[in-house]
């Protein structure tokens, strides 16, 4: 943690980038995820338990606003910073941004819910609410809105 957000760190590869040595756009979504899954690890949530549930359960993205600001390049080390503005229902809403240094580059506001395995939602399990509530912001940053 690192203030309210829950920091994972990314390193660009080759296979990141485009021709021109840029990250390419739909990247970003992965360095994204990553951030969202360590931060629930993090917090004890495990998808792997979440799937042996009774019904099985799975978290997924049913929203993205996004904001490219600036690019990333090969080599660079990045830094997915990610706070958990809401938690409500079946629904998550979550804020991260993608950072080089004291540069934004990439920053979005991601809604996910609680589903079966038939897509159906589902309310959050109490015991991830739980683990989650210390982890919760009041106020989003400015820094973090999109």
């Amino acid at each position: 943690m690192q203030g309210e957000a829950f920091v994972t760190s990314v390193r660009v590869y080759y296979e990141d980038t485009d021709f021109s040595g840029v990250v390419y756009h739909a990247n970003y979504l992965k360095f994204a995820e990553r951030g969202r899954s360590d931060f629930l690890r993090f917090a004890g949530i495990h998808h792997s338990e979440l799937l042996a549930m009774t019904p099985p359960l799975a978290f997924v993205v049913n929203a993205m606003q996004i904001e490219f600001l600036a690019p990333a390049k090969i080599d660079d080390e990045l830094r997915v910073e990610t706070l958990l503005a809401q938690v409500q229902g079946a629904r998550f809403a979550f804020y991260q941004r993608i950072m080089r240094a004291d540069t934004c580059l990439w920053k979005a506001r991601v809604g996910a819910a609680c589903i079966d395995l038939d897509g159906r939602p589902r309310r959050i399990p109490k015991s991830a609410i739980a683990a989650l509530g210390d982890y919760q912001v009041v106020e989003v940053p400015a820094a973090f809105e999109v």
